[in-house]
């Protein structure tokens, strides 16, 4: 079986998380792209299972959350005009939870921006950390409910409501968003520290999201064409920010910060773990030899086909 050696895997894992789009990776590294999108599956799918078992009991106790607006297929207002549209297409919503002191993003979940995925996030939130913490959020009003339902009364929560001026106009700034002109903090449970109602880090982890995956980038032809593939590329990244990637900042990676993990991390630790769980490749009962030959390999036998091939 043909199989790619780590330090090549290593490479075009390192290029993705980098912001290098598929076909781009596949030109730098003389890989063909069903290779390219092969590994990706793979190493998305591990780092889902790794971080949902590892990222648990963490000691925050400011957590920020956000979402960051993306499309698969083809923008909302073009997927009506689409010729076989895939099942998912249109926006998708990458959920986020930021610990405020170590940088660790405590849970993710792709999905729509409505009442019921902000539900399924929060449960999420609330079942990776070990204590109470301050929350903040945005003003989105799906929170309430979510954030109730999730810790009852046991956590301190704010909303932080921005206020935005008008909207830029003329060709020259026709992709700028408004400019943000104040926030108001509202206290909606227990009591959170007015010193700390914050959207700042979050907002900025979106930001690294973006610069770090090239299927976030604004105006761009990269974007995700399957969810699957979405899934796939921020499950890897999330790892590879938690554990890999050292904060400048902090100088150790958030989750040594957090002490869920005690090194650094790298990406042939990565494909270590593909490898662990990847099948066993089954060995063929028959395989040719040479032109007119064959081994039979449960019993040894050879036998010239162009025996076989002879009148008797």
């Amino acid at each position: 079986m043909n199989k790619l050696d780590t330090k090549t895997r290593a490479q075009i894992l390192s290029l993705l998380v980098e912001g290098t789009s598929m076909r781009a990776v596949s030109r730098l590294t003389g890989v063909s792209i069903n290779t390219v999108s092969k590994l990706l599956e793979d190493a998305g799918r591990v780092c889902a299972a790794f971080h949902s078992r590892a990222v648990q009991n963490v000691p925050a106790k400011r957590v920020q959350c956000d979402e960051i607006w993306s499309f698969v297929a083809a923008k909302q207002k073009n997927v009506p005009a689409m010729k076989n549209a895939p099942e998912v297409a249109g926006d998708v919503w990458t959920w986020t939870a930021i610990d405020a002191d170590s940088k660790l993003i405590v849970s993710y979940m792709v999905g729509t921006r409505d009442a019921e995925a902000a539900t399924e996030f929060m449960h999420d939130v609330a079942y990776r950390l070990a204590s109470r913490v301050q929350l903040t959020t945005d003003g989105h009003g799906a929170y309430l409910q979510a954030v109730e339902g999730a810790f009852g009364m046991d956590v301190d929560y704010a909303m932080l409501v921005k206020v935005y001026g008008a909207a830029p106009t003329g060709p020259q700034t026709r992709y700028s968003p408004a400019e943000c002109v104040g926030a108001k903090a509202h206290t909606m449970m227990g009591s959170p520290s007015p010193d700390h109602i914050s959207t700042s880090f979050v907002e900025r982890s979106n930001l690294s999201i973006r610069m770090h995956n090239r299927r976030f980038t604004r105006l761009t032809n990269a974007f995700s064409k399957k969810i699957d593939n979405h899934i796939h590329m921020l499950s890897l990244y999330f790892v590879f920010y938690n554990f890999c990637r050292i904060h400048k900042t902090l100088r150790v990676t958030p989750a040594m910060a957090a002490g869920i993990s005690d090194t650094v991390r790298d990406m042939d630790w990565i494909v270590g773990m593909i490898d662990e769980v990847a099948p066993r490749p089954n060995r063929p009962t028959r395989y040719k030899l040479a032109k007119g030959t064959e081994k039979v390999l449960n019993t040894g036998v050879t036998v010239e086909m162009a025996d076989r091939r002879k009148p008797r």
